[in-house]
């Protein structure tokens, strides 16, 4: 799934022109380009990740004007909310007692850490590779935020 650097559509795999911006060269990934902090773009898109860089990000001025940094950051914040939510829910559900906890609620629990952790771990790769790469109902909510 392509993005378009420019406007931050999404692009048609393949497409050298952005069907929503008309710029060309629009799916290639951005470059890397340093703020004033000396850090690249790709580099404070994939710190975003780590949350309270991400919180940061969207306070300090350099960073806060970037819709790249801006829309990882986002998207950060609010799947730490969600999966927080997540977590608690299934916590309260699965593992409330000890009872449940030994027929595998605890099992439920790892497996949903597991994944958390390999989301985030595809989340800064993608975003340290320079790529918008968006989450379904997330992503969606982060780009509007980020000021499409």
């Amino acid at each position: 799934m392509a993005f378009c650097t420019v406007c931050g559509a999404q692009t048609p795999d393949g497409s050298t022109i952005c069907p929503a911006c008309s710029r060309s060269g629009a799916p290639a990934a951005r470059p890397a380009q340093t703020t004033a902090s000396g850090l690249t773009d790709n580099l404070a898109g994939a710190l975003a990740y780590l949350f309270i860089p991400a919180i940061v990000f969207l306070v300090v001025e350099p960073y806060s004007k970037n819709r790249f940094i801006r829309f990882h950051s986002l998207q950060s914040i609010i799947l730490a909310v969600a999966l927080w939510i997540l977590n608690f829910i299934i916590t309260r559900v699965f593992v409330g007692d000890w009872t449940s906890a030994m027929n595998g609620g605890l099992t439920i629990l790892h497996l949903l850490n597991l994944a958390e952790f390999v989301l985030w771990a595809v989340l800064i790769v993608k975003a340290y590779q320079g790529q918008m790469f968006k989450l379904p109902i997330i992503g969606d909510l982060a780009q509007k935020q980020a000021g499409a």
